[in-house]
């Protein structure tokens, strides 16, 4: 069978959550820098598809890409991670200190993937510097500002909202990684997966791996953001925000759903059992 039934999905969860946090800093570097880069190019297509069809659900549709190519090539997404590793902390298949190591890592690898992109992008978008007019240039410049100025400008109401925002975000994001292992087939697979990322970006959440590449790239490209700005008002608010929806939501909600109905005994299975034993004890 091409489907795999939840509480196998269970399983394999802590199996790569466990192999995820035992892999060597150097492979967690490498994997976390293509991933960085790979969704970065996932981004700018969402962005050129939305410009050419004036059509923001277009770009949602195709970003998913990014996501699947990700996953099926075993590279290192760490929003993935904060739904697959606390389940293995969980069940001590490893510990708390090798899975922020796992983190710090895979982040570390994300920025200079993102920040590689963002710089070979911005010559593309605006043609090695001579127009800085770029429609897709502009598009990076003000979706930096409203991921930053917009939420400061709100005040104590604009942290709560990305936040919020961000919590949303990656509880869709982690279920695409578990969904993922829910089939044995490569296109069951992508077809899995595509559903959450789609709704994810569809409504405009908050990644932290997205924007580790939209708001530097903005910035390059002459946003009126302040290192200050991007990572007080978005970047690490949406680190913790995610980690939150990635490890609650997914990770441990979804652990205990499944686990406490495989141990619960079915219904009348209490009743019979004491049947059972009362019938062999006058057959004794």
């Amino acid at each position: 069978m091409d489907y795999v039934k939840p509480s196998q999905i269970v399983n394999q969860m802590i199996d790569s959550g466990t192999a995820k946090a035992n892999l060597p800093p150097v492979q967690l570097l490498l994997r976390g820098g293509l991933a960085g880069a790979i969704l970065a190019c996932a981004t700018t297509l969402a962005f050129t598809a939305t410009a050419q069809t004036n059509l923001g659900i277009v770009g949602a549709a195709v970003f998913p890409v990014g996501f699947v190519i990700i996953v099926l090539l075993g590279l290192e997404l760490v929003t993935g991670s904060f739904a697959l590793i606390p389940p293995a902390v969980l069940k001590r298949k490893t510990t708390p200190g090798k899975m922020l190591s796992s983190f710090g890592w895979v982040i570390g690898g994300h920025v200079l993937g993102c920040i590689v992109y963002a710089a070979l992008y911005g010559l593309t978008v605006t043609k090695m510097g001579t127009d800085m007019g770029s429609p897709l240039a502009q598009t990076l410049v003000q979706t930096a500002e409203a991921k930053t100025l917009a939420y400061k400008e709100m005040g104590a109401s604009g942290m709560a909202l990305v936040l919020i925002k961000a919590v949303l975000c990656n509880w869709m994001v982690t279920l695409g990684a578990v969904m993922a292992l829910a089939s044995n087939s490569t296109i069951g697979k992508i077809a899995a997966m595509w559903l959450p990322i789609f709704i994810f970006f569809g409504q405009g959440f908050e990644h932290a791996v997205v924007n580790l590449f939209v708001i530097p790239a903005g910035m390059m490209l002459g946003a009126n953001v302040g290192f200050g700005d991007w990572l007080i008002w978005n970047q690490i608010p949406v680190f913790v925000g995610n980690f939150a929806g990635g490890a609650l939501c997914t990770g441990l909600m979804y652990y205990w759903s499944q686990t406490a109905a495989s141990a619960a005994p079915p219904a009348g299975g209490t009743s019979r059992a004491r049947s059972e034993a009362a019938g062999a004890e006058k057959s004794a």
